[in-house]
């Protein structure tokens, strides 16, 4: 999952959510381009986005630097929007703190008027997950009927040689699946609040493991532009029940070491 590029509003400290469709800055496409770089050799079988501008404009310089990826069909989803703000959409950041403080609260537990509230937020991001669980227990099982071989190996070497997934990630997410490896390598391209929440249900409802070195803190701050979160789901075989998380990182960003630079 990963963060949409800087805008304008991002780089001003301005709150965009849902109603605020602002485009990505000269900073944004480079950031962009540079996730591309970064993950040119991931062979990804799913690609959503949000449907605003900002992602869409983030996965479009993504996939054009993908040396697999450049024609896939990416498909733009409403519920991966950014949290609705309500009035303080298009106000500084300092004003909705001020709101916040006004009425006792603090951010991000903060609904403003005509905003949407955390839980309504963590229910959009479930149902989502939810609706991806089951398209690809759907697709895995109709591959299934038609192949004896899973595409499960070329998946995985092509994450593992980015991302530190550890030496018996797959024999331990797939030891009950009956499919060595993975089935599905998707990429989600969303906002940053709304990745922080889906974080939340990760770790709280699904009880997913986490590395070690990651604080408390760093669970709950918001992504950087383009930073990058990754898990490894495994279900069970017939897909009942939730399945098991292992996050991988999150917010990783050091694709963007010299890019945020200004001189």
């Amino acid at each position: 999952m990963l963060e949409s590029g800087e805008t304008r509003l991002n780089k001003e400290k301005i709150i965009q959510g849902q109603g605020i469709d602002e485009p990505l800055s000269e900073t944004g496409f480079k950031q962009a381009a540079a996730a591309g770089i970064f993950l040119k050799d991931v062979k990804f079988t799913h690609v959503f986005s949000s449907d605003l501008t900002r992602t869409k404009q983030t996965v479009h310089g993504i996939l054009e630097k993908s040396k697999f990826c450049k024609d896939m069909t990416v498909k733009y989803d409403s519920r991966l929007r950014e949290r609705k703000y309500g009035v303080a959409e298009g106000r500084p950041l300092s004003e909705l703190r001020a709101m916040a403080k006004a009425a006792g609260e603090e951010c991000p537990a903060f609904t403003p008027p005509g905003g949407e509230t955390l839980d309504q937020l963590k229910r959009r991001g479930k149902d989502f997950f939810e609706f991806l669980c089951q398209l690809i227990l759907k697709e895995a099982g109709q591959n299934e009927q038609f192949s004896q071989e899973a595409p499960s190996s070329c998946l995985e070497s092509s994450l593992a040689e980015i991302f530190p997934l550890g030496k018996n990630c797959a024999s331990t997410f797939n030891s009950d699946s009956g499919t060595p490896g993975l089935a599905a390598s998707v990429l989600v391209v969303s906002h940053g609040a709304y990745i922080r929440s889906l974080l939340d249900y990760f770790l709280t409802d699904l009880k997913c493991s986490f590395p070690a070195t990651l604080s408390r803190s760093e669970l709950t701050s918001v992504s950087p532009n383009t930073g990058m979160t990754v898990f490894i789901l495994n279900f069970e075989k017939g897909g009942k029940g939730r399945p098991t998380a292992q996050c991988v990182c999150v917010n990783l960003q050091g694709h963007l070491a010299g890019v945020n630079k200004t001189p």
